[in-house]
């Protein structure tokens, strides 16, 4: 009988110690172990703050400010009305982004803001229909847009509540801003 009392004893202990082993493996993990910290996003996160409701005009005259687009995800770029070749891809880029969101496109909105007083070439304007093209030369948006060098190396993503929260880096890659526009979108319930 103390043999039995012994090898009970013994099947108890393992089987606590079978419980032990996994509540004392997360504690471990949990306070010792540090991951890497690799983030799942590709464009830059920032900190999210409103941008300034200035008053400003579209190309064509009408009188804008940013909260007209409240409710919406806008994709925003800044650069002249000349529009270098960088400037044409950043367009594209916004345009193909948008379109690749399928359904979800109709909450996106498209910005250019021009920091100069020019008006893009027609042609320019014709091809990127649907893009608010924004006289912001002076105007305290443009000296809210946080950069390195200049604004214009970025695309920035203003969410629907007004906030500047993501910047994605000089020439940009499309595919990856898609795999972020898309994860966003897929997780908001506003906009």
């Amino acid at each position: 009988m103390s043999n039995a009392l012994h090898r009970g004893r013994i099947e108890l202990l393992l089987i606590l110690l079978l419980c032990a082993v996994p509540v004392l493996a997360a504690y471990i993990a949990f306070y010792f172990w540090q991951p890497q910290q690799g983030t799942i996003n590709y464009g830059e996160l920032l900190p999210p703050r409103p941008l300034p409701d200035a008053a400003m005009r579209l190309v064509d005259g009408r009188a804008f400010r940013m909260s007209e687009l409240r409710g919406k995800w806008v994709l925003l770029q800044v650069d002249s009305a000349a529009c270098s070749q960088n400037c044409q891809q950043k367009l594209y880029y916004l345009r193909q982004v948008r379109l690749t969101q399928g359904k979800d496109m109709q909450r996106i909105e498209r910005a250019w803001i021009i920091d100069d007083n020019g008006t893009p070439q027609q042609d320019l304007t014709r091809e990127y229909a649907g893009t608010w093209l924004i006289q912001g030369a002076g105007s305290a948006l443009l000296a809210a847009l946080p950069a390195a060098d200049s604004a214009k190396d970025h695309v920035y993503l203003v969410d629907p509540q007004g906030n500047l929260m993501l910047r994605f880096p000089r020439n940009p890659d499309p595919s990856k801003m898609v795999k972020d526009i898309t994860r966003l979108l897929k997780v908001s319930r506003i906009g």
